[in-house]
């Protein structure tokens, strides 16, 4: 089997998130069938990603990978890569298909994921409405600003999580940063090892609370003690979230990071 690496990018509008669901249309459903046709296999292959999104959501950096028993890889990845781009609905593309180094895991090889948030609190651009949420009241970056340097670090993020059985909420989050856009948007980016469910949306939920002043900077703050998912935080919708990069170490660290990211996973799935 020769491991291949797609990297993805899709607009979330039309799809159910990335992940299979019978009867309804999903960014690795899609992937997937058109691989076994392409490929002309007997059954989909199954696609394995870097981070799963949820519906509505979109991606520019979305990273997968895809287990294949076929000869001439480097001849496989070239014909994906061309007959992909062709076949895939507009919505959704795969920008290059590669052999993937040796130990390479889309999902637990990867050291952070890096998502982006848009928002207007001004007249929003029709063109625009579709990847950005509009807010009703003025956002004081600066504010917001402030009161995301507490959440840096590692931290139970239970109040902003979704709660799943057998998983953890402790998350590293790495960057957590706002700018006003030329346009007037501002856009939140987020960094962390890795991110629960709806932890994203929840935390700029959380800092435009704070950022227009219904909050303050101590009420986000106290959330990291809650324990459990915070009836206060408001989720942002989805489309105004994009997973923009994903990132991994270097091809010689990347066995062992998923090796590493592996033992992790299932000593907390037997907490």
């Amino acid at each position: 089997m020769t491991r291949y690496r797609l990297d993805i990018a899709y607009d979330g509008s039309g799809f159910h998130g990335w992940a299979a669901q019978t009867g309804l249309r999903t960014v690795q459903g899609e992937l997937e069938t058109w691989l076994a046709r392409v490929l002309r296999l007997a059954e989909p292959p199954v696609l394995v990603c870097a981070g799963r999104t949820d519906a509505g959501v979109h991606a520019r950096g979305q990273v997968a990978h895809v287990d294949l028993d076929l000869p001439d890889p480097d001849q496989v990845a070239a014909t994906l890569t061309r007959r992909l781009r062709r076949a895939l609905p507009e919505d959704v593309v795969v920008r290059r298909v590669t052999v993937a180094p040796d130990g390479f895991d889309a999902r637990f090889a990867a050291i952070w994921r890096r998502y982006a948030y848009r928002l207007a609190d001004g007249p929003l651009d029709p063109l625009q409405r579709h990847t950005t949420t509009a807010v009703r009241a003025a956002v004081e970056v600066a504010a917001l600003n402030a009161a995301g340097e507490t959440l840096i670090g590692l931290h139970d993020f239970a109040a902003f999580c979704r709660a799943r059985e057998g998983a953890t909420t402790i998350r590293q989050l790495q960057q957590l940063r706002a700018a006003r856009l030329d346009d007037g948007r501002i856009e939140v980016g987020v960094r962390a090892d890795a991110f629960c469910h709806s932890m994203v949306r929840s935390l700029v939920g959380a800092l435009v609370e704070v950022g227009t002043g219904r909050r303050d900077a101590g009420w986000l703050a106290g959330l990291l003690g809650a324990g459990s998912r915070s009836a206060e935080v408001p989720v942002m919708p989805a489309h105004g979230l994009v997973l923009e990069e994903v990132g991994y170490p270097p091809d010689d660290r990347l066995a062992a990071r998923a090796v590493e990211a592996r033992a992790r996973r299932e000593e907390e799935q037997l907490r």
